[in-house]
């Protein structure tokens, strides 16, 4: 049987390769950079990218205090958590968890564009985010990534 040369190869599990990329928030924007964050994250940006293969990257992000975020969402964008007590729905508006907590508006930005599922849950253990320009994973030959 000849072989069909426009056939559709479907990863495996065993045959994924993770790279590791790094990225600069510095004046980014931060919708714009989660949604290229996710691509990666997912493996969207390969050829060989297979639905239900976790064929993503990992994604180092430093200098996520410096984010950029563009019209009144700065003083307008309120994130909600409640904490499972009569009247604990906690409100803090996007100025002051940038302030107090960078990294965590960087990761909810990314969360919403991952599917939250199990293979979801993986692919955003793959993300390390850092508030300063120092990171860790220097072993790990961290290439650059243009967003």
């Amino acid at each position: 049987m000849p072989v069909n040369p426009a056939r559709t190869v479907m990863l495996r599990a065993q045959d994924v390769r993770p790279r590791w990329y790094v990225v600069d928030a510095q004046g980014k924007v931060l919708g714009r950079l989660a949604s290229r964050i996710a691509t990666v994250l997912r493996g969207k940006h390969k050829p060989s990218y297979t639905p239900h293969v976790d064929d993503g990257d990992y994604v180092v992000v430093v200098n996520a205090d410096k984010v950029r975020v563009t019209g009144k969402k700065l003083d307008q964008k309120v994130y909600r958590h409640h904490t499972l007590h009569p009247g604990g729905l906690k409100t803090e508006p996007l100025r002051k968890l940038l302030a107090r907590r960078p990294q965590e508006v960087l990761r909810r930005a990314v969360w919403g564009m991952l599917p939250h599922n199990p293979m979801g849950r993986r692919q955003i253990k793959k993300l390390k985010i850092y508030a300063g320009p120092e990171h860790p994973h220097q072993a790990q030959k961290p290439e650059p990534l243009d967003v």
